[in-house]
């Protein structure tokens, strides 16, 4: 059955860190509304984690696994090809259901694949309806789970990527306010060092697969040498008189 142009919607569902209870009402309900889920399985180590949580929500029969190839290290060439691939097959599905969910980690407009599918899904199917559903990001589930307090009075957040380089991090860090790291796995060690030479070691904390059962949460004294598994977070909390700030 063809739904036709301007009759599509593609919701992008922010499902949160990996603790099902942290997906809002909202959330549920996009993802039980549209006639199919896609979950994005990329080449990371970490597939599971949207799929897991939706399944708590909806039955596997209307979910449908995608592959987005994510992982920075292979060749552009055959990200892309993985890319139009992803792209094309959610139009298709759009085409026959009318409605697909897309369900994120974290929130979609937060450092998600969500941005680019809408954008690829814009140009093959014009006139597709695009919406988000906000979720939890890993920066409030860590801050909830350890205590640190994100923000105080009039303190800003910068939230850097460790993708980018800890280079990034290290200037960050330097500047006032809370600083969030994510998707710092693979760089633990040069995380650690800026930290140390920023003097902003003492209470940070770091954490990875929030709320689920190998969920690891820790004084960032302790972050290890070898890499950490890639979606870690970090919370550097901002330097703070009278010791007011949460600690672990």
């Amino acid at each position: 059955m063809n739904h036709g142009h301007g009759t599509n919607t593609l919701v992008g569902v922010g499902v949160g860190p990996g603790d099902p209870e942290l997906v809002t009402v909202k959330g549920v309900n996009a993802l039980r509304d549209a006639a199919v889920v896609v979950v994005p399985v990329m080449d990371t180590g970490e597939q599971g984690r949207a799929e897991a949580t939706v399944l708590h929500y909806v039955g596997a029969e209307k979910v449908v696994r995608v592959v987005f190839a994510l992982n920075e290290r292979t060749d552009r060439a055959r990200r892309e090809a993985a890319w139009d691939a992803a792209g094309a097959r959610v139009a298709e599905l759009l085409r026959t259901h009318g409605s697909v969910a897309f369900a994120t980690i974290g929130d979609p407009n937060v450092y998600s694949t969500f941005t680019y599918l809408a954008h690829t899904i814009g140009e093959l199917l014009p006139g597709t309806a695009v919406v988000t559903v906000p979720g939890i990001t890993a920066m409030q589930d860590l801050a909830a789970r350890s205590g640190a307090v994100l923000t105080e009075g009039t303190e800003p957040l910068t939230l850097v990527p460790v993708t980018a380089g800890a280079a990034v991090l290290k200037e960050a860090l330097e500047g006032p306010g809370t600083v969030v790291a994510y998707k710092f796995g693979r760089l633990a060690e040069e995380v650690s060092t800026a930290l140390r030479e920023t003097g902003r070691t003492e209470d940070a904390v770091w954490g990875s697969a929030l709320g689920l059962p190998e969920e690891s949460i820790r004084p960032a004294s302790e972050l290890a040498d070898g890499p950490l598994p890639y979606l870690s977070t970090l919370i550097a909390p901002a330097p703070r008189d009278g010791g007011r700030g949460g600690k672990l």
